[in-house]
């Protein structure tokens, strides 16, 4: 675009619309915020939020902690007590984690912002462009980088650009391209080994290096080696800290030719993952599991059948950290899209070293494999590449094969490379209201093609759609445990007897009891319920303060993590009854949850109007989910469906009462 072109553009834009240096700038520090939480918890959406006054001074700023925790925008509106009244909120992602209900962009509205300025429109398609809908609606004016017009430097508003998008590059490559961001991480010698010939490879790079890989493993949800590594280097695979995020680890290997006391099968610390095919050595199967390692087994294994799984576990970023062998498979599925490479400043020689990617079957210097978006640093004494596989392209292609970007082109000011439109920002044409994307069941444009291989399995029928669910910010995440919805429950173990009695109203979580003299307590999630009712009742001081260390947990992740570790590791201080009462608290709690909130109960109601099964789609869990091969119970999506049929049921009671109460009033006015 010509200089004049582009000036006109700006000047005819009404000035709320156009992103300045300022916005700009605001824009790249909500991108930093929203990683701060990155290896402290599991990945996830990475969103922040900042709030200024009408003359621009920042008055609050928060970030999403964890999956299931107080989404920023509430945060931040709760801390601004009001003085952003008139000023602007700045946003690295769009608001998306509504869960079927808006109390997030409720928050942005009530907060008094005139403006939202955000970076990156949501990558998950079903919840895409809802928040501009609605802040739009509200009167509230809604600049979209890459969209708006743009009146700072180009340079600016690149880099601007590309901080937002590598702030969500795991979730754009989940979205884009239905997998796990996985990223090779090796380190060589300057003439391209690995190890010795002999094998021996501590250490290649230096300590710098080696704390940046720490780092990258508690900001990946799993990491993945083949059984040469274990037999070679008996690694722990560690984020050799205390506290924080540890990753998943994974172990690839066909034949099960594993040393039985390997590092990995020590699950106190982190958990450990051996994938095999189907029925290899038995006994050692056996052996692991009584260790606490849980074993895959595939008809034929893969690192495509891997990455495939961890997709379907809802990772969205794995480290590979094998050897060449499992390295050059893994390019050529397609499992790994960018690539981590320290290059150290030694030469060991050897022609039987081996080197960082095996075989490719490559004949032609033509057919190399060129990274792109690579970037050099100093790492210590050595240097590090990033970059990325040509199956990726990097953030950038992704979200423009999302349609979220197009390329910067010379002389524009906008990353759409033309004008955008100079008035109020609109959602796309994908984008339609939050009943009717409720309502549209079968439709999520990640579920679907989750669930695909499993969709016939026991717990659902084929003719049916199906509303799967796992991860909270998924579409239908609201039926996760882990949604940041609270839950008033009474205090103590919960059984069938109480059960029977705990009918709770439709309301705030503070108002659902019939029986105002109950004690009770309220619960920041149900998966922080679930995990301290394990402990319930339990007579033994312990117990007692396990319950209240989950309660104060700060995130579900956390809870869950407190109470499996201590189920497994302190059997004694679990309830006797625990086996046939789980069923029984998770019904209790989902009672509580869909009552106290109405947005996921009318996104629960709405997923019977075309008959859908409910289905928890974890493949690791055969008994809440529908596991692995589509042979799990699916206990949690068959609670919900029950609960989703009690509300339907009185619903009905309440209809025909009234229809009963309407009638008997006309008769007497007769």
């Amino acid at each position: 675009m010509q200089a004049s072109s582009l000036l006109a553009v700006v000047n005819s834009a009404t000035p709320d619309t156009v992103i300045t240096e300022k916005d700009l700038s605001l824009l790249s520090r909500t991108a930093a915020l929203s990683l701060t939480s990155s290896g402290e918890t599991q990945p996830h959406p990475n969103a922040a939020c900042i709030l200024t006054d009408p003359s621009g001074n920042v008055v609050a700023e928060a970030y999403l902690l964890a999956q299931g925790t107080q989404a920023p925008e509430i945060a931040a509106t709760l801390a601004a007590q009001g003085r952003a009244q008139g000023g602007t909120a700045y946003l690295n992602l769009e608001t998306g984690d509504c869960h079927g209900d808006t109390s997030a962009i409720q928050a942005l509205i009530s907060s008094g912002v005139q403006r939202v300025v955000i970076g990156l429109r949501h990558p998950v398609v079903a919840l895409r462009g809802i928040a501009i809908d609605a802040l739009n609606a509200a009167g509230v004016t809604v600049s979209v980088l890459s969209e708006s017009p743009c009146s700072a430097y180009s340079g600016h508003l690149e880099a601007t650009d590309s901080a937002v998008l590598l702030a969500n590059e795991p979730l754009l490559h989940v979205m884009a391209l239905n997998r796990p961001l996985g990223v090779l991480k090796y380190a060589m010698t300057l003439d391209g080994k690995i190890a010795a010939s002999s094998g021996h490879s501590s250490w290649v790079s230096g300590t710098e290096s080696r704390q940046k890989v720490f780092k990258t493993r508690a900001m990946s949800d799993a990491v993945i080696v083949g059984g040469q590594t274990v037999r070679r280097d008996d690694p722990r695979l560690t984020t050799r800290r205390e506290g924080g995020h540890q990753p998943l680890r994974i172990v690839m290997s066909r034949t099960l030719d594993l040393p039985i006391g390997a590092a990995l099968w020590d699950t106190s610390q982190a958990p450990t993952i051996v994938a095999t095919q189907c029925g290899v050595r038995k006994e050692f199967q056996r052996m692991l599991r009584s260790r606490g390692v849980e074993v895959l087994e595939f008809d034929f294994l893969s690192p495509a059948a891997v990455a495939d799984y961890c997709r379907q576990r809802g990772h969205m970023r794995l480290l590979w950290e094998c050897g060449g062998t499992l390295a050059a498979p893994a390019i050529a599925g397609g499992a790994v899209h960018k690539v981590m490479a320290f290059v150290a400043p030694k030469i060991i020689g050897g022609t039987k070293a081996p080197t960082p990617v095996g075989d490719l079957g490559f004949v032609e210097m033509t057919q190399a494999l060129p990274l792109q978006e690579t970037q050099w640093s100093v790492s210590g004494q050595d240097l590090m590449l990033s970059g990325y596989l040509p199956v990726s392209g990097g953030a950038r292609a992704l979200a423009g094969a999302l349609g979220l970007r197009r390329p910067i082109e010379e002389g524009s000011n906008t990353v759409n490379g033309g004008a955008a439109a100079a008035t109020t920002t609109t959602a796309p044409q994908t984008a339609v209201n939050t009943r009717t994307r409720a309502a549209d069941i079968g439709r999520a444009s990640g579920h679907s093609r989750r669930l695909s291989s499993n969709i016939e399995s026991p717990t659902s029928s084929s003719h049916l759609p199906v509303a799967g669910f796992y991860k909270n910010w998924e579409r239908f995440g609201c039926f996760s445990n882990f949604s940041p919805h609270a839950i008033t429950m009474p205090d103590g173990p919960m059984t069938h007897i109480k059960l029977e009695a705990f009918h709770p109203r439709p309301g705030p979580p503070s108002s659902v009891f019939d029986k105002p003299n109950t004690t009770s307590r309220e619960w920041k999630t149900n998966e922080h319920y679930y995990q301290a009712q394990k402990f319930a009742g339990v007579d033994h001081a312990e117990a007692k303060a396990l319950v209240e260390t989950i309660f104060s947990a700060p995130s579900p992740e956390v809870a869950a993590a407190i109470g499996r570790r201590n189920e497994r590791n302190r059997p004694e201080l679990l309830r006797e009854d625990w086996g046939q009462s789980k069923s029984v608290v998770m019904q209790a709690a989902l009672r509580a949850k869909f009552a106290a909130h109405e947005g996921p109960r009318q996104l629960l109601l709405s997923s019977a109007l075309r008959r859908a099964t409910i289905v928890e789609t974890a493949p690791h869990d055969y008994f809440w989910g529908q596991g692995f091969d589509g042979s799990g119970h699916n206990m949690l999506g068959k609670l919900l469906m029950k609960v989703r049929d009690e509300f339907q049921y009185e619903m009905q009671e309440e209809e025909s009462q009234s229809g009963i109460s309407r009638s008997m009033t006309g008769s007497r006015s007769c």
